[in-house]
């Protein structure tokens, strides 16, 4: 008989891992611990294998989870999308801009699934300079800004708080002293929330390289140059750090969604909000 994965199961998974916290994720499904945990033992008793490292700190995807997680944050996008849209075709244009770390993640097939269900649409998501987002946003071709809140060019319709995750390069000590440190070289929380934590544990460390985009920095951490903050959806399964007890915790970063004014009641601006913040 053929299996098929429950999306409840899936969701609960999804939620658990962008939490990184069983806890955090039953508050936030509204569930209580026990019952989220008893759908997640289903999840892995279906897929049969463990999806999640589970320790007194948080949780974090096994590889078996890493693999299955693009597949389920697509199939709870597309079935809320499905139920959204059905017999409701969208045309118009709708213009994104994306923090790079966003765009870089699964946030951008969500975006390429919903423009595959409306033909007739135009989406187009950019990654760009506080300066030129701002000109961008002015001028109209965007309409929608997921960034850090202090860099939005409005003030945000909502907010969401997401934690920083420690990527561990190819052959690096999480304990070495001091710890080789991979910087975003320009002014951002994840290079802050870094420097403070090392800063306020007492932690030894040195910049071992900086780059001012994500490719630079997970290159970096490829080729074994040192340790990095990451959002969770950028963390690659062979950089996860397993000893969280060897690293200091990090704090969480905000990000917000600023609309532009005069788009209220747009179909599909509405349609592409919902789905930026189903995903976050």
């Amino acid at each position: 008989m053929a299996r098929d994965l429950e999306t409840a199961l899936l969701r609960s998974f999804v939620t658990a891992v962008r939490a990184g916290s069983i806890s955090r994720a039953a508050a936030a499904l509204g569930h209580t611990q026990p019952a989220l945990s008893q759908q997640l033992r289903k999840l892995e008793r279906a897929v049969g294998r463990p999806l999640l490292h589970r320790a007194p700190s948080g949780v974090s995807p096994t590889r078996a989870g890493e693999e299955l997680l693009p597949y389920a944050e697509r199939i709870l996008a597309l079935s809320a999308q499905a139920l959204a849209e059905t017999g409701r075709a969208l045309t118009g244009h709708c213009g994104v801009g994306l923090l790079e770390d966003l765009a870089a993640s699964r946030l951008s097939q969500v975006l390429a699934d919903l423009a595959r269900l409306h033909p007739d649409a135009t989406l187009e998501v950019l990654s760009l300079s506080n300066a030129a987002m701002r000109e961008a946003y002015d001028t109209g071709r965007v309409q929608l800004v997921l960034d850090e809140v202090a860099n939005l060019p409005w003030p945000p319709r909502w907010t969401v708080r997401l934690p920083l995750v420690w990527a561990v390069g190819q052959g690096v000590a999480a304990d070495a002293d001091p710890l080789p440190v991979v910087l975003f070289s320009n002014t951002c929380a994840w290079r802050t929330s870094v420097l403070e934590t090392m800063e306020s544990t007492g932690r030894r460390w040195r910049v071992a390289f900086e780059s001012n985009s994500l490719a630079g920095v997970l290159a970096a951490l490829r080729a074994g140059l040192g340790v990095a903050a990451l959002l969770p959806a950028n963390l690659e399964p062979a950089m996860a750090c397993h000893d969280a007890a060897a690293l200091p915790a990090l704090p969480d970063v905000e990000l917000g969604l600023a609309r532009h004014p005069g788009t209220e009641g747009d179909a599909l601006i509405d349609a592409v909000e919902t789905a930026l913040r189903r995903m976050i």
